[in-house]
This record gives structure tokens, sequence and C-alpha cells, in this order.
């Protein structure tokens, strides 16, 4: 219930190994990495005053806030004696709710695009708290709810109008009825949210902080330090014995700090075991999707029907082999552009035009927003000093999404930014469509609306473009998107799986648990004893740079977001009007009901083969177009 559990704005951003970094800016593109905040041109900046006019007024809410808060133990008393007095409370909280995520997105505006400004950082911890100490205000609720029963609480829906956009959240609490604390409980449970973060945060910080950096001489004579950064730009050099080099020295140093990791994953997935025992669910991942409704079968499914349809992707890894000239195809010769002669930039400009044409075909309204948001200032577009690196979009309700980007002018930061705003235009037609109780749409759903957008902007590239390089490099920067999405994503989920299955049996993670299942996953999915990509033993240790894994079964939602846009897509491109038309709706419903019913009216649904079988044969439909480019061009030499 939203209302009744702490939900702060949601960040969305796409999967990743780790933090992404900025690249040096192309040409034509201006390159502001250097400058402070302050000196970055305004029409390049989000409009952060659309949420509060200044930091005075963000205090002024902030203290107002805070009071409205501590009213509410006093409301709690008898707010289940009469429907008026529940709707009473309910429109309290929400509104208490609503008003705390305007403050909690201003103050991240501001610090993630001046990380070393204390005063942005206080700000956000400051709210940050106050939402904690909310959340743990609330503890009654879900109890009380349950106390009621459901007949009381269909009577008092049907007497009193106010409590009609509650109806799903209030079913959702009683269906869970074996799984909700009692209050004093639930209480402390709560409280657990100002330390339970803590292994996920400190292997954040360890990672791209406090870990100490080896260097490496590559090929030209100069030396590397291998930071995050240098490593992302180096492990796709052009350059096969620099990227394999890079590769090697980054994780052999994170090898060194195994026993640390493996602490920090080990209290993770303990705090995931203490919350599925208390709520009396039967394993963690049964917790961590029964409450949106999600059969466990659905990710089971994923893992089994990804492990049994690996061929799509070893066609691919096979195919970029023979474009690199490669006699052997290594683990580090992923991350390498099969196409790296082709050197295409987009200005900011271009790519708006790019995304907004691109989604023609969910009409002009759609475009329209789209148009909107560029002129409004809904998007921070280039990297400045002490800027927060990768991309994400969020934001709040009652106003326009946000978009952060640090765009250096490649196809994937257009891709990026097409993902970004599919995100951002999902969140506006759900908030302009429902009420806010029901507006957020689940995390399951997230990834549909972003990877929808990237699937039409390759759709309308491939038909407009006319030079096969361009073409075969668009290819493969999709695919190797694609690959990143639905494989890697569910070997991610086919891990974090093993390890939650060993803590429940009351086991530990140890570094060489860890290490030994992770090689073996890896070498499992890229075909190491089939000749496909040789795995080195190094890259057991590369569980420990995926931030993902601290966030309980997270990951394998990449994968069933890109598995369900491909089915739309292909039915909006294919059907026209009555396919656009779900979608829409689809974009529309929010959180108004289970993700997996809300697929459902839209065309898809995860619980039955065939979403899956379709994405794969779109795979490898792709990968068919890829070798037929791949071969004009080798006959035309």
């Amino acid at each position: 219930m939203r209302v009744a559990s702490l939900l702060l704005p949601a960040v969305l951003i796409a999967p990743a190994s780790g933090p992404l970094s900025a690249k040096p800016a192309m040409p034509n593109i201006p390159d502001y990495s250097q400058t402070p905040r302050t000196g970055i041109p305004t029409e390049f900046t989000w409009k952060v005053e659309d949420l509060f006019k200044d930091q005075a007024a963000w205090r002024i809410e902030l203290n107002a806030v805070q009071q409205d808060v501590a009213k509410i133990p006093d409301l709690s008393k008898h707010w289940t004696d009469s429907a008026a007095l529940m709707a009473d409370l309910l429109d309290t909280v929400s509104v208490a709710q609503r008003r705390g995520e305007l403050l909690y997105s201003y103050a991240s505006r501001l610090s993630d695009t001046d990380m070393g400004n204390s005063e942005y950082q206080r700000m956000k911890g400051e709210i940050h708290a106050l939402l904690v100490g909310f959340q743990a205000s609330l503890s009654f609720m879900e109890s009380d709810v349950l106390a009621l029963g459901r007949d009381k609480i269909a009577a008092y829906v049907k007497a009193e109008p106010r409590l009609t956009s509650y109806r799903f959240p209030l079913d959702k609490i009683l269906r869970q009825a074996g799984h909700v604390l009692p209050a004093g409980e639930q209480k402390i449970a709560s409280l657990t949210g100002h330390f339970a973060g803590t292994p996920s945060q400190a292997a954040g910080l360890l990672n791209n902080v406090d870990l100490p950096r080896n260097d490496v001489k590559l090929s030209d004579g100069s030396t590397v330090s291998l930071n995050q950064a240098s490593y992302q730009k180096y492990r796709a050099s052009g350059v096969t014995a620099d990227r394999r080099a890079v590769m090697e020295a980054f994780w052999t140093n994170q090898k060194r700090f195994g026993n640390t990791f493996a602490a920090l994953q080990d209290g993770t997935v303990k705090a995931h075991l203490f919350d599925a025992e208390i709520r009396k669910y039967p394993d963690c991942l049964t917790a961590a999707l029964e409450p949106n409704a999600i059969d466990p079968k659905v990710y089971t499914g994923l893992i089994d029907a990804v492990k049994a349809n690996l061929s799509p992707m070893h066609r691919l890894l096979k195919l970029r082999q023979r474009l690199l000239g490669l006699p052997e195809f290594r683990y580090g010769d992923i991350y390498a552009s099969a196409v790296a002669s082709v050197d295409k930039t987009y200005t900011y400009d271009e790519a708006k035009r790019l995304v907004i044409d691109a989604c023609a075909p969910l009409g002009s309204s759609y475009q329209d927003l789209l148009r909107k948001g560029f002129a409004e200032r809904w998007v921070d577009v280039y990297p400045n000093q002490g800027k927060r690196s990768g991309a994400y979009s969020s934001g709040s309700y009652g106003t326009h999404p946000y978009v952060l980007m640090n765009y250096n002018g490649s196809y994937r930061d257009v891709s990026t930014l097409a993902h970004e705003l599919g995100h951002s235009l999902h969140s506006h037609f759900s908030n302009a469509t429902q009420p806010y109780p029901v507006a957020d749409y689940p995390i399951f759903l997230a990834e549909i609306a972003s990877t929808f957008n990237e699937n039409l902007l390759m759709h309308k590239l491939l038909k407009s473009e006319t030079d096969d390089r361009l073409k075969l490099y668009l290819l493969d920067t999709y695919l190797e998107g694609l690959r990143g999405t639905l494989y890697r994503q569910t070997l991610f989920a086919d891990f974090e799986l093993r390890m939650h299955r060993l803590v429940e049996q009351g086991q530990s993670l140890t570094p060489e648990w860890l290490d030994k299942t992770y090689l073996d996953l890896t070498r499992a999915y890229y075909g190491h004893d089939q000749n496909v990509v040789k795995v080195e033993d190094y890259i057991q240790s590369e569980w420990s740079g995926i931030p993902h894994f601290h966030y309980d079964f997270y990951v394998y939602q990449y994968a069933t977001g890109v598995v369900a846009s491909m089915a739309l897509t292909d039915a909006v491109l294919n059907e026209g009007e009555p396919a656009r038309a779900r979608y829409l709706a689809f974009l529309s419903a929010g959180g108004s009901a289970d993700p997996l019913d809300t697929l459902r009216k839209a065309g898809v649904d995860l619980t039955k083969p065939e979403a899956l079988k379709g994405a794969f044969r779109v795979f490898d439909r792709y990968v068919d177009e890829m070798e037929k480019i791949a071969n004009r061009l080798q006959a035309a030499k």
C-alpha cells in the first residue's frame, strides 16, 4: 500500500555492471566535464525551480511536513471506527507522503548534479531520515486493516467515495494477511530501514571510492590506473591486447578484497532472509515476488528458457569474433565494438529529433509530450564537475519527470536518451491518469516503456540509414544491449537465486563459493566448453562489482521487461492502432492492478512461454540481418 510503505521516488537506471562514466566529449559536442555546476548554460540543465522556488522554500516545506507527520499517531487512534475516519487518515498520510517525495526529489536533483556540495548532501540526508521515521509511524496500518476484515473494508469503500482510490492497496494488504506483522513488530521492522542498506552502501563505496587501484601498461607504452571510469573505457578498446589486459588486471585486483565483498554480500542476503522469515514466507524469492502477485515460476521460468535458448547469443558472439578477426573470442573481448571503424556523432539536437521521430508509431500526442519535455527542461544534458555519472529518470507525483544524462554524442547516448524518456512518459501517463495512491507502477513494469523506445529507435534507424557499415554498427550496439539485458541479467538472476538458496539452507556466502558459482555460471551461459567464448578464471570475481546483487531479486525484471517490450513493439509496428491503444493504456495503468494483469491487458502474458520464445526469435532475426550486412560488406571488398 503506497501510503503504508516507504516508497522514495523511483530512480530508473539502465542495467550496468557498475556506475556509468562520462567519456571524453566527441567532436561538435560541448565538453563541460571540468566545468563547475554554476558554469553550465541554463538551457542544458533541468528546471529544479518547478519543484521549489529555492532552498528556503524547500526548508519551509520540510518543517511543515515534519509537523504533519508528528500528528499521525493522534489521528491513528480511531481511524478504523468509520469509513469517514479511515478516509481522513489515508488522505492525510497520502498528502504527507506526496509532499515528502517532492522534498526528496528536489534534494536529489540538486545533489546529483553537484555531489561535492555538502549542503545538498545534508538536505538529502534530512529528508531521507524524515521519510524513514514517517514509515515507522505507519506501522499500525496493515495490522489494523487486517483486524477490520475484508467485509468491513468492502462496506467502508462502498459507503465512502474517498476510499475508492485506496481499494486496490487495501486489497493487497488483505491478500497478504499471513505475512503482515503486528503493529509493534512492524515498527521494529520499519526501523531497520536506517541500517538495512549498509552492506550495499559499503560495497558501493569500496567499489567506487576506497578500493586501491592497480596500474596496467598498455600496448603504446602508457600506464593507466584502473578506476571504474578507466576500466569501462579501456575494456572496450579496439586494441585486443589492451582490453584483455585491462579486464584481467581489474578483476584480479578485485579478488584481493574478496573476503570483504563476500561478507557484505552475505549480510545483504541474510537481511533478505530475516525479512522473509519474520513475515512467514517460505523463502526469499517468494517474499520478494508475492507482494506484487508474481508467481516465482515467472522467475525460474525465465532462467530455464534463457538457458535453453543460448544459441542466438552464441551466434552473435561468433559473428562478432569473425568481424573482429579473432582466432579466439575471450570474455575480455565482449565489450569491444565489432565495427570499430565507424565514428558517428550525434549532436544533442539531432538526438532529440531522432527520438521524437522514432516514436511516431505511438502517435502525435506522445511526440508532443517529448517536445514539451525538451522545451521545458526536463533533461539535465551534459556532464559537469561533480555531477553523478550515468543516466536515470526520476520524479514525483504532480510534477513533470526529470532525466539525468551525461550526453557525449554516441549512438549509445541517443539510445539512453530514448530509454530514459520512455521511463519519463510512463510516469507522466500514470500520474496523469491514476490517483496518487495507485499511480506508482511497480518495478516489474518499469523497464518495459524504456526498452520499448530503444526498440523503436533501432527500427527507425534500420529503415532510414543507407550506409551498410553504419547499420552494422547500430545493430552491433543494439544487440550488445540486448545481450546485456536479456542474457546477462538472467545470468545474474540465476546467481542471485543460488545465493539465497544457500543462505536459506543455513550456510554463509564465502568468497570461494561465490567465485566458483559465478565462474561456472558464466562459462555455461557464454559457451566456454563449446568454444564460443573463453571465460578465464579471473572472471570469478566479477560478482563483487555488481551493485544489483544487493537489491533483493531486482535484476530479473530487466530481462522480463525487455521480453515484454519486444512483444509490445512488434504488436504496435505490425497491428497499428489497436496495439497502440493497448500500449498507451498500459502506460496509463500505473499501479492500479497487479503487474501481470496489467501486462495481460496490453497483450503479453509472461506466465506463458510464447512471450519468451518471441524475444528469442526477434534476437535471432536481428542477428540474421547483421550477418547479411556483414556478408555484403565482405563481398564488396
